[in-house]
């Protein structure tokens, strides 16, 4: 094999290679994150541990971004919940505009190390909404913080846990197809 057919395969295998990888890095940056709680992601999960005696404080933050013409608030501005207890907070959402428009929701945790330790049981995020002129949803989200947080030394001064969401509007070209 000559050496420029030998340079023209590796630097095939190397285009190959690097096509994998950037293909793959958004599902295994996904099952990072929500294995290790980087950068405040939540966990999923299906029951509550049970309640141990400490209590931590959950604040509720909603943001709309601006192309959105919703108004969203959580129904309590925060909640202090035993950890390992489920819990369960409701927000409001509101279309002031005089068309149906749909939005979808994401959310983050803060302070970041506690969200390997926010544990979520059902949540409105991800989920299309869609509302009517003027018509208002009340969606709850069922969580839990896991005790294993206690353990842990980095969340050892953890008080106060925010939950953040932020609703975005839905393309309905690309919710069509």
């Amino acid at each position: 094999m000559s050496r420029k057919t030998r340079t023209l395969l590796l630097a095939l295998v190397g285009v190959a290679a690097m096509s994998g990888l950037g293909w793959a890095s958004v599902p295994l940056y996904r099952v990072f994150c929500q294995a290790t709680g980087l950068n405040g992601t939540t966990q999923r999960g299906i029951a509550a541990p049970g309640a141990v005696a400490q209590q931590v404080r959950i604040d509720f933050d909603t943001n709309v971004a601006p192309k959105l013409p919703w108004t969203f608030r959580p129904e309590t501005p925060s909640d202090t919940v035993a950890i390992g207890a489920r819990d369960m907070a409701f927000f409001l959402a509101t279309n002031n505009s005089d068309k149906p428009i749909t939005g979808t929701a994401t959310f983050n945790v803060t302070p970041a190390q506690a969200g390997k330790y926010f544990t979520k049981i059902q949540c409105f995020c991800f989920t299309q909404q869609t509302l009517k002129p003027g018509e208002t949803a009340r969606m709850p989200v069922i969580f839990y913080v896991d005790p294993k947080i206690l353990a842990d030394p980095d969340a050892v001064d953890v008080k106060t846990i925010t939950l953040s969401y932020t609703f975005y509007p839905v393309d309905s070209a690309k919710a069509a197809s």
